[in-house]
């Protein structure tokens, strides 16, 4: 089995110089590594040939974000599996070999997720994916390990292998084939969440997605957007509304949209109330994009086979969590 490890990187030498190190470390005769650059205009071309010279650089022409440099790319990858790595990614030893064995054991796992960790703090969750994600029936997302802001300490408790409806695409191996009868990554989501959206595409068209937490990475976060950017809000709310309107089942897809619309509008009450109205522009702003974009995503429904028809692991996570205070996976009603 032949794996692939990408980093998409823009701009991001200080990035590359202080993470590559542990990726080259613990991958070297178990993977090949590329880095898939998006047209930077830093110095991070000229350290990759002064310093790693063996590894392969996939040059794109524009930066397209996330979801095209990654498309972009993959064309002129070779490899079975594609192990999707963020360039604020610090491995550990040992970090593919679960993984590896994991596809190897079932061939109907086209996804799976290790354990993300925060570089910031090593004892706990990191809140891009944490021990895997799930969807609420709204279309929000949450993990086992991160519910909202709150992030729980590990302790062992999500080490075993088990199925999960997304993998975070902060660290995410996928299947080539799989990757490309599916044409990759939604390129009108830019950048957030768009591997939510894979991962659904993926389950409709009957396969699985897993969490291995014997493969253990630290990420730091919020590299390319700090969480107080209003352009992280806006694509979040935007590309979760692009989701559920490609994905969601379609005896559900209407009431879903529309109570969106006032679950999204409490949001942007809750931030002008803490003095951040450019969030609630951004919610808006969001909104506006969405209808432009909605006949485009419907469209994009005649080539999705809904073969998944359970999504949701928990019917309300904004209500679970904000009115009945809870705060950890294991606490909260789910289908589990």
């Amino acid at each position: 089995m032949k794996i692939a490890v990408v980093i998409l990187n823009w701009n991001g030498e200080k990035l590359l110089e202080k993470f590559l190190p542990s990726v080259v470390l613990h991958s070297k005769d178990k993977a090949d590594i590329y880095i898939a650059d998006n047209a930077s205009t830093d110095g991070s071309i000229n350290f990759l040939k002064k310093n790693y010279p063996e590894i392969k650089i996939v040059q794109n022409t524009t930066n397209g974000g996330y979801a095209k440099g990654y498309n972009d790319a993959l064309k002129r990858i070779d490899g079975d599996i594609y192990a999707l790595v963020n360039s604020d990614i610090e491995v550990t030893e040992g970090w593919l070999d679960p993984i590896a064995e994991e596809f190897k054991k079932s061939e109907n796992t086209a996804v799976i997720q290790p354990k993300l960790l925060d570089y910031k703090d090593k004892t706990k969750f990191e809140y891009a994916g944490a021990a895997g994600g799930y969807v609420d029936f709204f279309g929000y997302p949450y993990c086992k390990g991160r519910v909202f802001n709150h992030l729980e300490t590990d302790h062992a408790q999500f080490n075993d292998t088990y199925p999960v409806f997304w993998g975070s695409g902060a660290c995410l191996f996928i299947r080539s084939q799989v990757y490309h009868k599916l044409k990759g990554l939604d390129e009108n989501y830019f950048s957030h969440q768009e591997e939510i959206d894979l991962c659904w595409r993926i389950q409709n068209e009957g396969f699985e997605i897993k969490y291995v937490g014997a493969s253990a990475v630290y990420h730091v976060g919020g590299a390319t957007l700090q969480e107080s950017n209003p352009r992280k809000t806006f694509l979040n709310f935007r590309n979760s509304l692009f989701t559920i309107a490609k994905n969601v089942p379609k005896r559900y897809v209407v009431i879903v949209v529309l109570a969106r619309l006032v679950l999204d509008g409490v949001a942007a009450l809750k931030f002008i109330f803490e003095l951040r109205p450019i969030h609630s522009w951004a919610i808006l702003r969001a909104h506006f994009s969405f209808y432009w974009y909605l006949p485009k995503m419907l469209r994009k429904r005649k080539y999705i086979s809904f073969k998944q028809t359970r999504y949701f692991d928990c019917f309300s996570i904004v209500w679970e969590h904000f009115a009945l205070r809870k705060k950890t996976y294991n606490e909260l009603h789910t289908n589990g």
